[in-house]
């Protein structure tokens, strides 16, 4: 977890998070979601290092 947000959420506070999601999406939308967060953090993270590349390697 970001150092940052570590001081700003507690344990509580993500239980009360992930309570709200639970009841917003369902048990039955919530494996899904969470599939597609994944997805694009990781294309998001592929994005910035080939920027990155980009920049410093000049292609």
């Amino acid at each position: 977890m970001n150092f940052m947000l570590a001081g700003f959420i507690g344990g509580w506070e993500l239980i009360l998070i992930l309570a709200v999601v639970l009841l917003l999406f369902g048990s039955k939308k919530l494996p899904e979601l969470a599939k597609g967060l994944g997805q694009g953090i990781k294309e998001f993270k592929r994005a910035s290092r080939d920027a990155v590349d980009e920049i410093t390697h000049g292609k």
